[in-house]
């Protein structure tokens, strides 16, 4: 180990690039034993940097290069390199993202951001945060409508106060039922509202549901609208949702982490309409935008909300006889203390791309989701879940030829079923493609392809990936299913 490490860290950039190289492949998947006895993770004694960079080379060699077009396991991707570079730049500074004597750019950097994203999306008089995740925003917007509703949550708690309930989409993210638990309403209050073969939530049914808990004489606090359902990428209808919230008084929150970067593009930005009449939204840059994890933006629309929410004005930190101007110390409207500087990396892709630029990466995505679509809607062998692009996934089967031609009954989806895991584990082991696949509803196991901004992706290559699915799905006898 050098006095300083200072010299290894100018060997870092150099290992990276190597790791990007074309010759690369997408994963060397071992086994967990496996790659445990492969690697030399043990930290008791120091090491040389020579020794130190044969580790991280191993480290490098067995993780999955994300940045690859065939990495559509996940819906984050490769990361913006001016995002990537903001995000080296920030943990050099090593800084926290709470008061303005020890950030003082990067808290003029988030406030300016924050404003500018508040109007794309629609609620420009609104106030917003830079949180941990989008499991974490759904809190912040659970307890942003408690405390609406009831103020006395914060000094009294949950005694005395009435029943609450929760309504979501069964396609919704599983977030809903963590947060729940976290903060005390427990699963047993939330409702889950039927979708439609789009993955949509029905309206008519979350009307008469919350009319049904007020005649039981509970409270109805909090509709979970989504934007962009992680499989099927769904959008709910928005603005017939805000109508049954404004009918019933209930706090509307738009779940749109995946769906939100569409607000970026003038096209597609309609798919979203009515989440500007949402009470809080959430989206995450760092998935279809791709920011370098973790980028996640809150969004509310009482301005001064989120800090009586939550502030609890350490006076360490928080003290109003500073010599400056207090109101950039905006911290304790986090749930957090120490707090990374996530709105620059995001800032550093904005500011070098543009408006103009992000909207062409928007539509460059779902122009390419599109052709995938029709391309697999028209190719022998595979099977839409759903022909209705509304966001940059798309949904099918790949059904084998000794599959194909028989009635698709229970046995022969039970079997469908197996045939999809069975063909992602051969495109792992051969390092072709990461895909994801999911059962959803009444669905079998069924492959999902979700674009992104980063990295481009041309139809050469949506066409090899399709190849490379077939290629392996062909390869699959009954014999290997059980």
């Amino acid at each position: 180990m050098e006095a300083n490490g200072t010299s290894f860290l100018d060997r870092v950039l150099s290992l990276v690039k190597e790791d990007r190289s074309e010759s690369v492949p997408l994963v060397q998947f071992k086994h967990p034993k496996d790659l445990e006895a492969i690697l030399d993770l043990d930290v008791k004694e120091g090491v040389n940097d020579k020794d130190l960079e044969t580790c991280v080379r191993e480290v490098l060699k067995y993780s999955v290069k994300t940045h690859k077009a065939t990495f559509k396991n996940q819906l984050f991707c490769a990361t913006d390199p001016y995002g990537l570079a903001g995000a080296w730049l920030a943990e050099a500074c090593n800084t926290s993202q709470y008061t303005f004597e020890v950030g003082p750019v990067f808290t003029l950097i988030e406030v300016k951001l924050l404003n500018h994203i508040l109007k794309v999306f629609g609620i420009p008089n609104g106030d917003g945060i830079f949180s941990p995740g989008g499991s974490i925003s759904m809190m912040y917007g659970l307890v942003a409508a408690r405390y609406k509703a009831f103020p006395e949550i914060k000094t009294k708690g949950m005694r005395n106060l009435p029943e609450m309930v929760i309504f979501t989409s069964q396609d919704s993210h599983y977030s809903i039922k963590k947060s729940a638990h976290w903060l005390g309403f427990g699963t047993d209050s939330i409702r889950i509202m039927p979708t439609n073969a789009h993955g949509q939530m029905l309206v008519d049914k979350l009307d008469e549901a919350i009319q049904i808990e007020k005649d039981l004489g509970r409270c109805p606090l909090f509709v979970n609208a989504t934007a962009g359902t992680t499989v099927m990428g769904a959008v709910d209808d928005l603005d017939a949702i805000a109508d049954v919230c404004k009918k019933h008084g209930v706090w509307m929150h738009v779940d749109g982490c995946w769906g939100g970067s569409l607000m970026l593009s003038p096209k597609y930005r309609s798919k979203l309409k009515g989440i500007e009449r949402a009470n809080s939204i959430a989206w995450n840059p760092h998935k279809m935008m791709g920011a370098p994890l973790q980028c996640s933006v809150f969004m509310v629309r009482d301005k001064g909300l989120l800090h009586e929410a939550n502030c609890a004005a350490a006076q360490y930190l928080f003290a109003q006889d500073k010599f400056y101007d207090v109101s950039y110390d905006t911290g304790d409207k986090s749930v957090q203390c120490g707090r990374k500087i996530d709105s620059f990396k995001l800032w550093m892709m904005w500011k070098a791309r543009g408006d103009q630029g992000l909207s062409e990466l928007a539509d460059r995505t779902m122009a390419t989701a599109q052709f995938c679509m029709e391309t697999v809607a028209s190719r022998p062998g595979f099977k839409l879940v759903s022909n209705v692009l509304q966001c940059p996934n798309v949904c099918f089967w790949y059904i084998p030829t000794f599959m194909r031609g028989k009635a698709e009954d229970k046995q022969w989806w039970e079997i469908m079923h197996k045939i999809t895991p069975k063909i992602k584990e051969l495109l792992i082991l051969s390092s072709q493609l990461m895909v994801a696949y999911s059962p959803l509803q009444h669905h079998k196991n069924f492959f999902r392809l979700a674009f992104t901004f980063h990295p481009a992706v041309d139809h050469q290559q949506v066409l090899q990936m399709l190849d490379s699915i077939q290629q392996y799905g062909e390869t699959v006898t009954l014999d290997m299913l059980t």
